[in-house]
């Protein structure tokens, strides 16, 4: 199939091609690019998304959410997607696909008409929103979602539905999100060596959120922390919006790789020993457990190292540290931290480790809570956890009408930017 030109590929063109609502029945895919596996989900579109077949595979030539092999890339997205292609006894011709890397430009713009003091009408709405779209930052940039979070009539703000009302000058806030326009063709690229078509690019956060976040969390204020292998991204949900997307070139594998580092082993024991023995918070009996070590070029089995646990950990400790004290600078930065609340859902493979979530709490000073995928029909044990909240979330965006790109020819009945779509308000 051919390959979509990569300026196609934004949140208002995606909704210019796609219907607004997907018809009962319908079939949508999701596809989660991360620096360690790839993630395929076909599910079948119900009152829920029902799964009808799910691949996974082992993330090749990807590094810190970016593709740096694209033959490499291409082999892993085509086994995943030919696994779940054989589960669902389906074959699939379009992707809803996360980015997890390179999305580092999220900021708020304002776009206002004037309507010379007479009553809004939709078209109006339409005239303001289509403006706001048409908003984009530099070349090397490409906006990837255009979310309204809230108009204003002159002086008056926080209007959630200004029809009917009268002012001089109506504006919106959109919330642009924006990735290196490099990162982008270098997605579509790789899919398109798949025989694949991108419907639309999702950042991750955005995605996580979707399928873990309950409704009063998005309204009332918080923080989805994605922690994947080898990014950790973050999004700030409120009044039902994401308002602030951002990542961090820092995850699981980095601390596998200071494992494999300190201990002199080699990256499958580094990642073994995280899984079993790991932790990001001491411990005072660390000092009294004792694990085995294989040593790097060491082919005798027998032949291991022995350390305490506490080394182990004091390896993990910082590192995990790191990461949430990187996390708690952006978020200042920005001026979300206050509006996000004192609320964090963590998910992603890195944020199963032992103390993580205590670890979490303590730096951020937030109450912390673990997400998992929900809403979603048919996912199994194996696939319930949160290594894959993106990808469900991939296939709630799939099946809304997406509020940042809501279809140019009609407006919803009630409430113009939904709550994070339309969809996800009638029926969850």
């Amino acid at each position: 199939m051919s390959q979509r030109p990569p300026a196609a590929i934004n949140g208002h063109a995606a909704a210019a091609r796609i219907a607004p609502v997907r018809p009962r029945g319908s079939l949508i895919t999701a596809l989660d690019i991360g620096s360690t596996k790839v993630c395929c989900f076909i599910a079948r579109v119900e009152a829920a998304p029902r799964i009808l077949g799910i691949g996974h595979q082992i993330a090749r030539g990807v590094r810190g959410g970016a593709i740096v092999d694209l033959e490499g890339v291409g082999h892993s997205i085509r086994s995943a997607v030919h696994a779940a292609e054989e589960m669902a006894g389906e074959q699939i011709e379009r992707v809803v696909v996360s980015l997890s890397g390179g999305f580092a430009g999220s900021r708020i713009v304002k776009a206002e008409i004037d309507v010379a003091r007479r009553e809004i009408s939709d078209s109006d709405m339409r005239q303001v929103l289509e403006r706001g779209y048409r908003m984009r930052g530099a070349d090397d940039r490409q906006v990837i979602h255009s979310i309204p979070v809230g108009f204003s009539i002159d002086e008056s703000r926080g209007i959630r539905d200004p029809r009917g009302m009268a002012g001089e000058r109506l504006a919106v806030n959109m919330h642009i999100v924006t990735a290196a326009a490099a990162n982008v063709r270098n997605h579509t690229a790789a899919i398109g060596r798949s025989h694949l078509e991108v419907e639309a690019l999702v950042v991750s956060p955005y995605a996580a959120g979707l399928a873990c976040l309950v409704e009063d969390e998005r309204d009332l204020g918080v923080t989805v922390i994605d922690m994947g292998g080898g990014t950790t991204t973050i999004g700030v949900f409120f009044d039902g919006n994401l308002v602030f997307a951002d990542t961090v070139p820092v995850g699981g594998s980095h601390v596998t790789n200071d494992i494999a580092r300190g201990l002199s082993t080699p990256l499958a024991h580094a990642e073994r020993l995280k899984a079993l023995f790991g932790s990001a918070i001491a411990s005072t009996l660390d000092d009294r457990e004792t694990i085995a070590v294989p040593q790097i070029g060491e082919e005798d089995d027998g032949n291991v190292s022995h350390v305490p646990k506490s080394l182990l950990v004091s390896i993990i400790a910082p590192r995990v540290e790191e990461t949430f004290e990187m996390v708690r600078n952006r978020l200042e930065a920005s001026g979300f931290d206050k509006i996000a609340g004192r609320r964090v859902v963590l998910t992603g493979g890195a944020c199963q480790l032992h103390g993580v979530r205590e670890l979490a709490g303590l730096i951020l000073d937030k109450q912390v809570r673990i997400g998992r995928p929900a809403r979603i029909k048919g996912l199994a044990e194996s696939t319930h956890g949160p290594a894959f909240s993106a990808a469900a979330g991939l296939l709630l965006f799939a099946m809304s009408e997406r509020a940042e790109s809501p279809h140019p020819a009609r407006l919803p009945a009630g409430g113009i930017f939904g709550r994070v779509g339309q969809w996800l308000r009638e029926n969850l």
